[in-house]
């Protein structure tokens, strides 16, 4: 961005790292890569990828993602650490465009972390920027809780950054504090204040604690700010950051008062919000703002006839916008590989020809069970056939569920790396005693923190989509599975959870003293 382009606001994802922090939204490497993949095609300018110290999972995913962007500036996050920032410049020095982003907490909580008076603190900024920058020409530095250190600190401490050799500033409402009018003052203050403040790009970081993350970053762009950092789906610690989807579509609805421009194709937002909700494990709600499933439908009388007169009336953006097919076109058992190729490339999913046929296997016994398909269903599918591979540790081979007056009991046939193991059980309902038995089968002591059922489409054979949240010795996971049988998806979400837990155990433990700073933005 040129210093003139005053319009152009830079969308900063930070999904795969502050996402990917909300309790249970863990992603595996691929599913990382892949998601970087779609932000870049989408357009977003920077992608943070991750934290390269805390583990090295983390690092490798960074590394393969900067190596494999192509357009995005690839940015890796660091403490004011020396160790940290070298170890994030190994990570994102193969992209074609690196950013180190280096923070430290400036609000009297946070400099009692560290227990460092006010000059101490600004000596290690000058000197963990200035490392930064010896190594990558593109820094961000961030003073975490931003909008709660005192206005001449937060001063002085932005310009020894900009000093020591920051290209973006960034100014993060960290637990969610501020309201848009604070949001716009702070910015616009500083850009008053600090020497060299029209050199640098300033950046807005917000989390929705109190709903207003949208509201508060539009009121920094509106001050000035010239980056917002979002994720997709709003996903990110507590009740999340601001929601990628929101902030571009309403710069791009309201040019009239917002006159900002992004590189965003938005045609690609929807693809984007179905994948990441699938591997993340965090359903859309449905009345999500752009991307929920409500988001384009009317039930009220009044809201219908004026639609079906002129869609304006009730509209303010077009479905294709953000790349919803205007067309629902039901498929069943006689859509043929071309007819399924077609459609899935149309909501968004390309695939190999030996993917392909997977996929059809599934489609035509889902199309023996299920009347009509509709573009859910595909969706739902396409997200079970990631979550529940032939290469997981534990496989559900077979089910059978027995219910009545007199009881509930189970049966089931699982495959633990390779072997089939069965048990019978009985239980507090069909659901319980399915869990039963695959505890018994594979004991272990997670917690079920959460059990969600979705009906993917109406009728009595529509899909469930189940969702479950559970926890063992603080590592938190998340599964998700569609069926047209709900009992036999919620235990195909179990033990994808299952699977995602015994993966988190033999992760490398991230260094011994993470657990000593904070490194929530």
């Amino acid at each position: 961005m040129t210093k003139t382009d005053k319009s152009r606001v830079l969308i900063f994802d930070t999904t795969l790292r502050d996402g990917e922090q909300s309790p249970g939204a863990t992603m595996t490497h691929d599913e990382k890569l892949e998601i970087a993949q779609l932000l870049d095609e989408m357009g977003v300018d920077i992608i943070e990828a991750g934290f390269p110290i805390a583990s090295e999972g983390d690092f490798e995913a960074v590394s393969d993602i900067a190596k494999n962007a192509r357009n995005a500036v690839i940015c890796g996050l660091a403490r004011a650490k020396p160790a940290d920032i070298d170890r994030c410049w190994e990570a994102v020095k193969h992209a074609r465009r690196p950013r180190i982003h280096t923070f430290i907490g400036t609000s009297p909580l946070h400099r009692a972390i560290p227990n460092l008076d006010m000059d101490q603190m600004a000596q290690v900024i000058h000197d963990t920027v200035s490392q930064a920058r010896n190594l990558c020409d593109n820094v961000q530095w961030s003073p975490m809780d931003a909008t709660r250190t005192e206005h001449d600190y937060l001063c002085r401490v932005v310009e020894i950054a900009i000093k020591a050799g920051a290209t973006t500033i960034n100014i993060p409402d960290t637990v969610g504090y501020t309201a848009p009018m604070e949001s716009a003052a702070l910015i616009r203050m500083l850009i008053e204040r600090v020497p060299g403040a029209d050199e640098i790009v300033f950046a807005t970081h917000c989390h929705n604690d109190l709903g207003m993350a949208t509201a508060n970053a539009l009121a920094a762009v509106e001050a000035g700010a010239r980056q917002i950092e979002c994720t997709i789906n709003g996903l990110g610690e507590r009740a999340g950051n601001t929601a990628l989807e929101e902030v571009v579509m309403a710069m791009k609805v309201r040019q009239d008062i917002m006159p900002y421009q992004t590189g965003i194709d938005t045609t690609k937002i929807m693809n984007l919000s179905r994948r990441v909700a699938q591997v993340s494990g965090f359903p859309v709600q449905f009345n999500k703002a752009i991307v929920g499933k409500n988001a384009f439908l009317h039930e009220s009388g009044i809201h219908q006839d004026g639609v079906l007169k002129n869609v304006e009336t009730f509209e303010i953006m077009k479905p294709a916008d953000i790349g919803i097919t205007e067309t629902n076109i039901a498929m069943g058992k006689h859509s043929g590989r071309a007819a399924l190729r077609s459609k899935l490339k149309e909501l968004g999913f390309e695939m190999a020809e030996n993917q392909l046929n997977d996929v059809f296997v599934r489609f035509k016994a889902l199309a023996d069970r299920k009347k009509e398909i509709y573009d859910e269903d595909l969706v739902a599918l396409m997200a079970d056939q990631a979550a529940n591979t032939d290469s997981d540790y534990l496989q559900v081979k077979w089910l059978r569920v027995i219910c009545g007056s007199e009881g509930q009991s189970a049966e089931i046939k699982l495959l633990v790396d390779g072997v089939e193991h069965y048990a019978d059980t009985s239980g507090d309902g069909p659901v319980d005693a399915a869990f039963r038995a695959v505890q018994q089968i594979y004991p272990h002591d997670a917690r079920l923190q959460l059990y969600q059922v979705h009906a993917v489409t109406e009728g009595t054979d529509a899909q469930a989509t189940v969702s479950v949240r559970m926890e063992e010795d603080g590592r938190i996971v998340t599964g998700s599975a569609a069926d047209t049988d709900t009992i036999l998806a919620s235990v195909k979400a179990y033990v994808g959870a299952l699977n995602r837990l015994r993966l988190r155990r033999e992760k490398t433990a991230p260094d011994a003293d993470m657990k000593q700073v904070s490194y929530k933005l």
